[in-house]
């Protein structure tokens, strides 16, 4: 049996701040609608002339920030919903996210494609490095395309000098960083720069360790099995 009894420990907040919360919170809670979300959001921005995550959260009889972009899939695009457009580009933040959110199913589907082939990998849980038949290791990186001023591609590969893995799995993005383009498989032994930069086209130097998919990677780290000679 529970038995509950008030006021029997110092409380840690004074008893007026916590019902002060306690009804923030249950406003919080309300389910608005979307129409009723953008029409608070317009207020916010009509009565400070821009907007923020910070202007947001401190208006207590108002969804969250982490609210709007979870029901509009990103802060950025309620903000486009209701006219207003800051001042700085943060089209990258939400392109990292994406990448971030692509790179746990890339490693899987690597792993998946190495074992397919008869080969043996181990991943370490806090590096992401791969150890492949016990032979070599293995980083994958996602490199998003960046476009110049003049409008050409670009993608900046950084190579993890602290890791030295023995190939970088380098996945290179589509123009609009939605969709793998392309992999570049860049052996350590051949790259004596911490980092290079690659355009639509670099030459044979550099062309000779594109791939247009993981194959390579996974002929390099398949196992045949050899008949037995009686």
């Amino acid at each position: 049996m529970w038995i509950r009894a008030d006021g029997v420990f110092d409380p840690i907040v004074e008893r007026q701040l916590f019902d002060a919360a306690q009804v923030i919170i249950r406003q919080r809670a309300y389910r608005f609608s979307n129409d009723a979300m953008l029409d608070i959001l317009r207020g916010l921005l009509e009565a400070n002339g821009y907007l923020s995550g910070l202007i947001i959260d401190e208006f207590d009889e108002g969804p969250s920030s982490s609210a709007y972009s979870g029901r509009f899939g990103s802060l950025l695009r309620a903000y486009e919903l209701v006219g207003f457009s800051p001042d700085r580009d943060y089209d990258y933040i939400e392109i990292n996210r994406t990448l971030r959110r692509m790179f746990p199913h890339i490693v899987a589907d690597a792993i998946a494609g190495i074992v397919n082939y008869g080969g043996q990998v181990c991943k370490d849980s806090i590096t992401d490095l791969l150890t492949i038949n016990d032979e070599f290791t293995a980083s994958i990186i996602i490199v998003r395309c960046r476009e110049t001023a003049a409008g050409s591609l670009r993608w900046h590969i950084r190579f993890d000098t602290g890791l030295r893995p023995d190939i970088t799995i380098a996945l290179r993005m589509d123009a609009s960083n939605k969709a793998p383009l392309d992999y570049y498989l860049l052996p350590r032994i051949d790259m004596t720069e911490p980092r290079i930069r690659l355009a639509e086209n670099n030459g044979l130097r550099l062309d000779a360790y594109r791939f247009e998919s993981l194959e390579a990677l996974f002929e390099l780290a398949a196992r045949s099995k050899l008949m037995e000679v009686l």
